[in-house]
């Protein structure tokens, strides 16, 4: 059947206007933030209302149409990259707050709600909502579920799975599914919402999320320590972890980032600096005083050379706009940015940094390293030039060592990116191969046609 036909059949689900088919409109959603090859569908869908998702997911199953949705396209492991002959179905118009209730703490949203513009909407309200992404001023509601998305603030607060109560979706019969609720407990049948987090949109379909909210932080105060190395910083997050000290919020930057990341945003970060620790701690305001001193201590006796304190709000605000600009800021140095996300118990980043170290070396290659250190997630970003194929070869065989040295470290290859396409081939490494055989059984009992973002995660079944 030509895209046009199965245009009009699309469109009588949607509305005209709302289904694209011609080439030239195609090629904005063929990748994602991944380095990989670009896929240009066939066919891309934009629904607007979430009633026409079970319609749309039907017909797709019907023809046996393979179907991504998509809602930024800010993922970094080719998540969103669409099946060859496919269709995209986009969720930006699907972009309603629907409730947020003050007495119950929950809200309820549609999956193209963009995260900070509703985390904004629930502070206005008094609440708060923790899961920051650092792609939250563009990215979804839907995609954080969809790829168990964390941020800055995850220490403390956990990541996006930890806010999610419950949701509907729609199964590839277009049939609506219930799951989980808007109380706190709730153990009604099988954690269905739980399985829908993290599962890249290749088990379901999201119409509406419920999602938690909690009081915000009475107090914070935040500071960055300045170290002569990247061992002792990294020794030193954990001994703050050690000294059973929890801050909301621990990044890592190395001299390289630090270096890129002055040079794009003036943010007055030391240069010369071996490595930086930004730090926030909140809480009540006797509690923030006694952590803060505490953490100062600690990063002293370590061996930072200078501990500065934010003692404004815009200085803060200068802290936290740095450290969100460093993938931006290595974006700018060379052609091709890949950035990963090996991540290992947090007693094990000095153990990392160095076989990051050893690897750059081995390898010949220019590695910035930045990262949620307080829970071990750390972003080892390789810049280089994928149309230089000796030199892109290298990256792989590093890329490669990274996991390796990441899972003898008891780690794991994903710590918020997700697995997609980019890391498939390295699952059963880490798990098992009866494991991906259980998983490619639900698939295949959910998914019978493959429909549903095929390729994703475990392969194809």
């Amino acid at each position: 059947m030509s895209n046009a036909k199965l245009a009009k059949d699309f469109e009588k689900i949607v509305g005209a206007g709302n289904v694209m088919h011609e080439e030239a409109d195609l090629h904005a959603y063929s990748y994602d933030s991944a380095v990989l090859d670009p896929q240009v569908p066939s066919l891309v869908i934009k629904p607007t209302t979430t009633e026409q998702l079970g319609p749309v997911t039907k017909l797709c199953n019907e023809y046996g149409l393979p179907m991504t949705v998509r809602g930024a396209g800010t993922n970094l492991s080719g998540g969103t990259i669409p099946h060859p002959g496919g269709v995209v179905v986009l969720t930006n118009g699907l972009n309603r707050i629907l409730e947020i209730n003050e007495e119950d703490l929950y809200a309820v949203v549609e999956p193209g709600v963009v995260t900070a513009q509703f985390a904004a909407q629930v502070a206005s309200k008094g609440l708060f909502y923790p899961p920051d992404p650092g792609s939250q001023a563009v990215s979804t509601i839907g995609g954080n579920v969809a790829e168990n998305a964390g941020g800055l603030r995850g220490l403390k607060y956990g990541v996006t799975k930890d806010y999610v109560m419950g949701m509907d979706f729609y199964d590839v019969n277009g049939d609506l599914i219930k799951s989980g609720s808007r109380t706190v407990k709730c153990v009604t049948g099988y954690n269905l919402a739980g399985l829908m987090v993290a599962s890249e949109g290749t088990l379901g379909v999201f119409s509406n999320i419920i999602l938690k909210l909690v009081p915000p932080p009475k107090a914070s105060k935040a500071m960055m320590a300045i170290f002569p190395n990247v061992q002792t910083a990294s020794e030193t997050v954990a001994a703050i972890i050690a000294n059973h000290i929890v801050p909301c919020t621990l990044e890592f930057l190395d001299n390289a980032v630090i270096r890129y990341v002055e040079d794009f945003t003036k943010a007055g970060l030391p240069t010369d600096a071996g490595a930086i620790l930004l730090i926030e701690v909140d809480g009540h305001q006797a509690e923030v005083i006694e952590d803060a001193q505490k953490v100062v201590d600690i990063c002293t006796k370590c061996g930072a050379k200078e501990v500065k304190m934010a003692e404004t709000a815009e200085e803060r605000e200068a802290l936290w706009f740095a450290r969100r600009n460093a993938l931006p800021s290595l974006a700018r140095a060379k052609p091709t940015t890949v950035l990963e996300d090996a991540t290992v118990p947090r007693s094990q980043i000095p153990a990392m940094m160095e076989g990051l170290d050893k690897i750059a070396r081995k390898y010949k290659l220019d590695i910035g390293t930045f990262g949620h250190a307080g829970d071990g997630n750390l972003h080892p970003t390789i810049l280089c030039d994928n149309r230089d194929k000796e030199e892109f070869h290298r990256v792989e065989e590093a890329v490669d060592e990274i996991f390796d040295v990441a899972l003898s470290l008891k780690g794991t290859l994903s710590g918020e990116h997700g697995i997609g396409m980019a890391k498939s081939k390295w699952m059963e490494k880490e798990t098992s191969k009866a494991t991906l055989e259980y998983s490619l059984k639900m698939k295949r009992a959910i998914d019978p046609k493959n429909i549903l973002n095929p390729t994703k995660i475990i392969g194809d079944i």
